[in-house]
């Protein structure tokens, strides 16, 4: 298994075909998949996980399995996606958490650490997350990461907000200038 990330209590690996279980019990839970317009089929869910190994060879990223350290449980899949939007491909944090795990800090932790390794590994000039504005968990997540709406965009037959952290805005976090939480020293 590629181990792309960890964090305090997370490791983000490269999906793999063996997945399939863990992800079909995320895609098939209506409360979860509401968000992405539904359940998906046994189908659509392997050809999820064969679209994101396909980014990792094209992009070099894409959603990830999202793991506890402690117990090496898949809980959910989330990563950076090269996202086509209304100003180009750009490099988009987001995720799918199974229900039983929402709560728990695991999302905020999850993208905290994508947003580091896009701008430190990655050296993107900035990230986003699309959220609809009824999605008040996924808008809170951003924000406690310090991503602020940028500008709203229909997506998918959709309005999005698109939250936004450019390269400078997490330099300044964390360098202090802000309250600190990109300083792994303190995490």
């Amino acid at each position: 298994m590629t181990v792309v990330l960890q964090t305090e209590r997370l490791v983000l690996r490269r999906l793999v075909p063996d997945d399939f279980q863990a992800v079909r019990e995320i895609h098939s839970d209506p409360r979860v998949m509401a968000i992405y317009g539904g359940v998906r089929s046994e189908q659509q869910t392997r050809e999820w996980i064969q679209r994101n190994i396909d980014r990792y060879a094209s992009d070099g990223v894409g959603f990830f399995a999202i793991v506890l350290k402690d117990r090496d449980e898949l809980i959910g899949c989330g990563g950076i996606a090269m996202q086509p939007t209304d100003q180009g491909i750009e490099p988009e944090i987001g995720y799918q958490m199974r229900y039983d795990q929402w709560r728990k800090g695991y999302a905020t932790e999850m993208a905290l650490g994508c947003i580091m390794y896009a701008f430190e590994t990655m050296k993107v000039d900035h990230i986003i997350s699309l959220i609809r504005p009824d999605n008040l968990a996924s808008r809170r997540v951003a924000e406690k990461n310090r991503l602020s709406v940028d500008r709203e965009f229909d997506w998918q037959g959709q309005l999005h907000l698109v939250y936004r952290m450019s390269a400078d805005e997490y330099q300044n976090a964390k360098s202090g200038r802000s309250e600190g939480i990109y300083d792994q020293e303190k995490r």
